[in-house]
């Protein structure tokens, strides 16, 4: 991604692992592209990977599926980075919504609501990363919660709110699809809901689809990215491991680049 974000020095490295299931319809993209699993606030994986992806694979498009706040120290430094690069570049970068920018969102919208569910799950440190101490008080007053919305929406600024407001749910290149946390096996995938994009279906991980579409997805976390039964998995909690991982997927290949690989 030269051009796209900060480089920096230091040693990184990728693995290599061509994993997809040959039973499968072949993967076949209208170009080479490579896709980004869950950041979760962590600016400084976000780098490494793009060092890494620079090396690999220089001037192919990019597409990040999504969760980039939430539980990790950086979710300002990581938005902050990926509002400088652009869909209209060349080459490409896509940023894709996942359900923490969805909780986030909720909460700036309708805080006496949301706020409960979105400061659970990685919200604090969200709130952390823009300099925002934790509520004072009982966290469900609503007088609280509202003063505290009104923190973070003046420390993002509208325009990184715009920013958010308008990420993409889904991203196709031949017959591979990029979402944040899957599809309905038995739909479609013009026809997925928000909902199932951006938090999953119960039948996504074991039900193959029969329509020779590939899916790649973050969202669940796996011990180590994998392609198989026509989905590919990226999420491998760089929040909590240090393996921020990545697919290179060009025709008939997919190979995984990760950082803090061995």
């Amino acid at each position: 991604m030269k051009g796209y974000i900060q480089r920096i020095t230091g040693i990184g490295v990728s693995r290599k692992q061509p994993d997809a299931d040959t039973a499968n319809t072949p993967i076949t993209p209208e170009q080479p592209f490579v896709a980004i699993g869950d950041i979760h606030g962590r600016a400084d994986l976000l780098l490494e990977i793009d060092r890494l992806i620079e090396a690999r694979c220089p001037g192919w498009p990019v597409i990040f599926l999504g969760d980039y706040v939430d539980r990790g120290d950086e979710s300002r430094e990581v938005l902050d980075l990926l509002m400088s690069v652009s869909p209209e570049g060349t080459p490409s970068v896509t940023c894709l919504m996942g359900n923490h920018e969805r909780m986030m969102l909720d909460f700036l919208d309708d805080p006496a609501k949301h706020a409960q569910r979105w400061l659970r799950n990685g919200g604090l440190q969200t709130l952390a990363s823009f300099g925002i101490a934790p509520p004072l008080g009982k966290a469900g007053d609503e007088n609280t919660i509202c003063d505290l919305r009104d923190r973070l929406a003046g420390a993002m600024g509208p325009a990184m709110i715009d920013w958010l407001r308008a990420r993409p749910l889904i991203w196709r290149s031949g017959n591979v699809w990029a979402v944040h946390a899957g599809a309905d096996p038995g739909l479609p995938m013009t026809g997925q809901s928000d909902e199932v994009l951006i938090w999953g279906h119960p039948a996504f991980g074991s039900t193959r689809r029969t329509d020779g579409q590939w899916v790649i997805h973050g969202h669940t976390i796996v011990d180590a990215p994998c392609a198989h039964l026509g989905r590919i998995a990226l999420d491998t909690g760089a929040y909590a491991t240090g393996r921020l991982s990545a697919a290179a997927i060009s025709a008939c290949s997919v190979d995984f680049i990760q950082t803090g690989a061995e």
